[in-house]
């Protein structure tokens, strides 16, 4: 395991376990965002927990079950790819950095934990 796959995967732990926690906690942003994008405010806890077993999915392959890891970064990058088409289809560009920057995150973490 090389300094950059774990240096990468602790932010990606901490970035997709910030986002699920703002999820759950409704935040104002999240509430905007998705309305904008037309995902219900119901999804909002499912998406979270897809978010949080992600990241508890990352820390696990990082301590040494590897392949629940890699799981886990694919995943995440799925659930990004999701996230970037829901932008796409709702014709909402403004903000569509932020899924992006997560999908490129999880992306840098899937390679690195598969070399």
């Amino acid at each position: 395991m090389s300094t950059a796959h774990v240096i990468v995967t602790v932010v990606a732990i901490i970035a997709n376990a910030g986002i699920a926690l703002a999820d759950l906690k409704r935040a104002r942003f999240v509430l905007a965002n998705s309305a904008e994008v037309e995902v219900p405010a119901l999804w909002l806890p499912g998406l979270a927990g897809l978010k949080a077993a992600g990241a508890a999915g990352l820390l696990v392959g990082l301590l040494g079950i590897r392949p629940l890891g890699v799981a886990a970064a694919a995943g995440l990058v799925l659930f990004f790819v999701g996230a970037v088409a829901a932008h796409i289809r709702a014709r909402v560009f403004h903000n569509i950095a932020f899924p992006i920057g997560y999908l490129a995150l999880n992306t840098a973490v899937l390679v690195l934990a598969t070399m």
